[in-house]
Formats: structure tokens, C-alpha cells, sequence
């Protein structure tokens, strides 16, 4: 994909892509070997190898870590699920992975890349017993997040919250942790939060600045939390077994591994956790 900016049609709306400057959801679909990204992302991606030639490796490592939460939440009988930050969609997708377990899977998705609305029509694609739909809206709208998806879901059952690699775009000052309270409010009793998250606890702090400070010039705030930072977001929550870990360690069981994952630092943190 090329140019500087692009006229899209999703076949619901028409919208205009900024391709002037890299986009998170571009890049993460650059590092999985996508074609959904344009030069500038590459680019960026690109010299963000440089700085950690791992980073592709972490960025699947991430998507397995979904594939096995919703994998493992599914099994525990949870049929809803909001994806907040769902990205370009990369099979499988979670409605995918959760009606694989229970066909009746009711899975909204939320992103606000015009990108991911472009390609929204492959996230709806499910079970016929099941239910899948996408709204555009951005995390930092709770409100109108919890309003649309009370439209597919029923709020008065368990719902999993799943913000996989979203939160380290979040700075504090812009209030993270109120922003996943705020969503975790809404939700009733047995429901549960799984989350992934960037973190710097690995890596030189030379190197991480760097990363952090390019990216920033280009426009991305990128915020590298600590594992204690990271579990705060679960505070007042059950930690499922084996509570906050890196990436590749939660439930190995429930996939299949990522090559490379082993040979050296995994760069991110995930947890899932029970609101009673």
C-alpha cells in the first residue's frame, strides 16, 4: 500500500487514512507479516528491529497469548467478549477462537483506525449460533464504548474485557488505569480482564529510550510500565493462575509456541483476572 493520503471505502463509510505518519495497528500488522501497513509503518518498524531485533517476535508472541486467554476463558463457559484495540484483523481472529469452543460466542470488537474499519467486513464472519460486530470508537470514550456494545451484549452476564497490546499506548496522565476501572465498572460479577503490555523490565534503559523517543517523534506515545505498574490494572481483581507474566509462560498448554519465543527476553507482560 502506498501514498501519502489514502481514500478508503468500508462499504459502510468513506474516510480518509493519514499516511504521513506510522500507526501502531499498521506496524503490529508489518511485524506479523502483513500487507494492511504502508511505507511510512514499515519504516518505522523497521528501525525499531534495529533497536530489538525481537520485536516481531514479541508482537506474535502476543497474539498467542490472546488466542490462549480467550481460548481458556471460552473453556471456563464465557460466551461475550469486547475487544477493545482490535487491529487489522489477522486469522485466527478471537470470534474465531472463541466460537471454535462455544459456538454461541457473542464477540464485539472496538478499534478507532479507520484502517480496521476498512477491513471490518473479516472480523464479522462467525458462527452462525454466534454473534460478532465491530464499532469505531476510541478507548479513551468509555461511555460511548459500554452504550454501543449494550447493544450486542447482555451486560447482566460475564463479559471478558480484552485489551491486548492497547494500554502502553496510554499514558498515566491520560488516565489508564480510570479508563480500565471506568470499562470494569459496567461489567458484572464473573466477569474478566485480560490484558497484554509492553515493558522496558528486560531491556537496557538506553535502548528503551531510544525506542520510546523515536516513536514519540513520529507521533506515538509509547509507555513501557513496569510489572508492578502493569499490575495495578488488576488491582481488586482475581489473578488467574499464574497471575502477571511474560508473554510466552501464561498457559503454554493452550497453543502452540512461537518460534524464537525461547531464545531469549520477552519484552511483555500478560494477565487474565476474575471481577468478583
Amino acid at each position: 500500500m502506498t501514498g501519502q493520503d489514502t481514500d478508503l471505502d468500508s462499504g459502510r463509510e468513506s474516510f480518509r487514512i493519514d499516511t504521513s505518519k506510522p500507526h501502531p495497528a499498521r506496524m503490529y500488522d508489518w511485524y506479523l507479516g502483513g500487507k494492511d501497513n504502508y511505507p511510512v509503518d514499515e519504516e518505522m518498524g523497521r528501525r525499531m528491529v534495529a533497536i530489538n531485533p525481537r520485536v516481531p517476535i514479541v508482537a506474535r508472541a502476543n497474539r498467542a497469548f490472546m488466542h490462549r486467554a480467550t481460548r481458556h476463558l471460552a473453556g471456563r463457559g464465557v460466551r461475550q467478549f469486547l475487544d477493545i484495540g482490535t487491529g487489522i484483523p489477522t486469522e485466527p481472529n478471537l470470534h474465531q477462537v472463541a466460537q471454535e469452543v462455544v459456538p454461541d460466542a457473542r464477540v464485539v470488537y472496538c478499534d478507532n483506525d479507520p484502517i480496521v474499519l476498512a477491513h471490518a467486513e473479516a472480523l464479522l464472519r462467525g458462527t452462525p449460533e454466534g454473534v460478532t460486530e465491530y464499532l469505531q470508537a476510541d478507548v479513551r470514550d468509555p461511555a460511548v464504548i459500554v452504550e454501543r456494545a449494550r447493544e450486542v451484549l447482555d451486560f447482566s452476564r460475564p463479559v471478558a474485557l480484552s485489551l491486548i497490546a492497547l494500554l502502553h499506548f496510554v499514558p498515566d496522565e491520560d488516565g489508564a488505569h480510570e479508563l480500565v476501572r471506568r470499562l470494569l465498572s459496567e461489567l458484572p460479577s464473573g466477569s474478566y480482564l485480560m490484558m497484554t503490555h509492553a515493558t522496558a523490565d528486560f531491556t537496557p534503559e538506553e535502548e528503551s529510550a531510544r525506542a520510546t523517543e523515536m516513536l514519540k517523534a513520529a507521533g506515538v506515545t509509547l509507555v513501557l510500565r513496569s510489572r508492578a505498574e502493569f499490575a495495578r490494572f488488576f488491582d481488586g481483581l482475581e489473578l488467574v493462575e499464574p497471575g502477571v507474566e511474560v508473554l510466552h509462560r501464561w498457559h503454554p498448554e493452550l497453543g502452540e509456541p512461537v518460534p524464537g519465543q525461547d531464545d531469549g527476553v520477552m519484552a511483555g507482560y500478560g494477565a487474565v483476572a476474575l471481577k468478583r
